[in-house]
């Protein structure tokens, strides 16, 4: 019966997972997340850009290392493999980054984040964290399944890989811009933000997609399609505030997320 219960809940959490995605992308056309070059009042109280970061991306580690060992498959060397990834990720994004916010001199690294915000991103992250955990260390089953398992690790990791660099390179631009800006904005250039004005956002729905061919699942393709709902709206909004305030300077060719598409 504990099983039952627990694949039941799981389930949900999947279906919760594929069916946000939806209803974000619609309320992100009219609506931004008030941080970054979008920062604007009204939204309660804010907290330093770095501590928000680190407490809202913070469950997918501690979540992630609670949950795992628990899993049918938590001491098989594929199923921690294949999770590493997913961890090598966020340990960027829940350490390294925040600290990288944090050494900056810039006062966009020390304006105030939301709470709202930071409070639904937590949220979002405790189911997230929640769903793929499981699936990797419990529900998957095709750990002994020889080439199929490898030739999906293999894609997907490459997908991986190469979007988390381009994610990495560009966030590191866009901090460093701010710090030799004084926290002002200049139009960015160089890399991949000749092609788009959001490469760390492209960088980040390569993730998800290479991910999501190396679960193989709905928990890996759910998670895939909210990054999209999520980030290619902001990338759109982020497009035109750099069309709007830099309009002759700010190049044509460029698209907002995807090179050469959109």
């Amino acid at each position: 019966m504990e099983e039952i219960a627990d694949q039941t809940f799981f389930r949900y959490c999947v279906l919760t997972l594929i069916f946000i995605g939806p209803p974000t992308a619609i309320a992100l056309k009219f609506l931004q997340a008030p941080y970054g070059k979008h920062n604007r009042s009204g939204w309660g109280p804010t907290i330093s850009p770095p501590i928000a970061w680190f407490v809202m991306e913070s469950p997918t580690l501690w979540l992630t290392l609670l949950l795992f060992p628990f899993g049918r498959h938590s001491l098989n060397p594929k199923s921690l493999l294949l999770f590493s990834l997913y961890l090598l990720h966020y340990f960027h994004r829940t350490i390294i980054y925040p600290l990288r916010l944090h050494r900056s001199s810039s006062s966009s690294a020390k304006s105030g984040f939301p709470v709202s915000v930071a409070a639904m991103a937590f949220t979002f992250n405790l189911l997230n964290a929640y769903v793929q955990a499981r699936w990797v260390s419990h529900y998957k089953n095709d750990y002994e399944d020889g080439q199929w398992f490898w030739w999906k690790f293999i894609i997907g990791t490459a997908v991986f890989i190469a979007g988390m660099w381009i994610n990495i390179t560009s966030d590191r631009t866009l901090v460093r811009l701010k710090k030799e800006n004084q926290g002002g904005y200049v139009v960015p250039r160089g890399g991949w933000f000749e092609l788009v004005s959001c490469p760390n956002y492209f960088g980040e729905v390569l993730e998800w997609l290479g991910w999501s061919v190396m679960t193989w699942s709905f928990a890996g393709i759910g998670f895939f399609l909210y990054t999209c709902s999520n980030l290619i709206p902001r990338a759109r909004a982020s497009h035109k505030w750099y069309m709007d305030k830099f309009k002759d300077e700010y190049p044509k060719t460029r698209k907002a997320v995807i090179p050469f598409l959109y």
